[in-house]
């Protein structure tokens, strides 16, 4: 059984759920489990070069974003909250970030880990990347510091593939899925379709396991498929650009599946792109004449345009179609 975690490495929660965790498969029996660590964002706008974290609390903006995670304390109150649990569990007596660092590359790093060696080295990158923001104080957005991390880690090759770009991809695809799956919280425990938000104790982890234990594996949907799921799921959120994003392969391999391109064509109408989406649709119109959606779509798109007497045929059309469009 396999257990996805969906976290941010400067999230002090995460470290704390790690170690919740790794209580929780310690105390159980039943099939092994693999842990495998996806990344999310929690502070997606920090700067590429870090800054000491000192000046957050004096900052406004930045403890008005600090209350919104701790509703009920001040961020002085919730700082010192985090500290007695990270201690509870055994990651004291020093504590704390000292940079607001970029988490970017270090998801970059921790995914290839995955990739180069499995759950196993990944999990050593991740335990040596907490270590070092939490406890020992580094910068982890310098690349220098992660290439000794990595190494430290046994994972030599990753200071070389950050500086070669390896991993780029990967990474903002994961940040889409997580998005589209309703990723929300650092950390998010995921298994066999069901989901645990925030670090909760050992034995509601433990719950989640013999639940997703119980319920079996679901049915493992084609890459294509799933892609194609994410991406409307993004629309559905109002990410047509992280849209067409997770869309991009599926333009290129399958250009021609009809559910691609009318998925395409609203995305390109929701973020403006309305040359793009009419190409689309006029082409679908044009092989399929009785489809509805795609007329209204069009006729929309044309409306936006500033094309209204060429939007009117297809809205009429789909009006007497699917009544409802009227």
């Amino acid at each position: 059984m396999r257990i996805e975690v969906w976290a941010d490495v400067v999230c002090p929660w995460m470290y704390i759920g790690k170690r919740r965790l790794e209580r929780a498969l310690a105390g159980r029996g039943g099939e092994p489990v693999e842990v495998v660590w996806r990344p999310y964002r929690i502070d997606p706008t920090a700067p590429a070069e870090a800054t000491p974290r000192a000046g957050l609390l004096t900052d406004p903006d930045a403890r008005e974003a600090l209350r919104e995670c701790a509703p009920g304390l001040t961020p002085e109150e919730n700082r010192d909250r985090v500290a007695d649990e990270a201690r509870a569990e055994g990651l004291g007596p020093r504590w704390g970030a000292v940079w607001r660092a970029s988490s970017h590359d270090a998801h970059r790093l921790i995914a290839l880990a995955l990739d180069a060696g499995g759950a196993r080295l990944q999990d050593a990158v991740v335990e040596a990347v907490l270590r070092a923001h939490f406890v020992e104080g580094f910068d982890i957005s310098d690349r220098e510091v992660l290439g000794r991390i990595s190494d430290g880690a046994g994972f030599p090759s990753g200071g070389a593939l950050l500086d070669d770009g390896a991993g780029e991809e990967q990474v903002r695809e994961l940040l889409l899925r997580g998005k589209a799956m309703g990723v929300r919280t650092s950390p998010t425990y995921v298994a066999a379709g069901l989901a645990l938000a925030g670090a909760q104790p050992a034995e509601s982890i433990a719950a989640l396991l013999r639940d997703a234990e119980a319920a079996g594996e679901p049915r493992r949907l084609p890459e294509e498929v799933e892609r194609l799921r994410h991406a409307e799921a993004l629309l559905d959120v109002r990410d047509p650009l992280g849209a067409l994003t997770l869309l991009r392969p599926l333009l290129a391999g399958h250009g021609d599946d009809p559910n691609v391109r009318l998925l395409a064509a609203r995305a390109y109408y929701a973020s403006a792109q309305l040359g793009r989406a009419r190409g689309i649709l006029e082409q679908l119109v044009a092989d399929a004449p009785d489809d509805a959606y795609a007329r209204l779509l069009l006729g929309r798109t044309l409306e936006r345009q500033g094309l209204p007497a060429e939007a009117a045929p297809h809205l009429r059309m789909a009006a007497a179609m699917v009544p409802d469009y009227g």
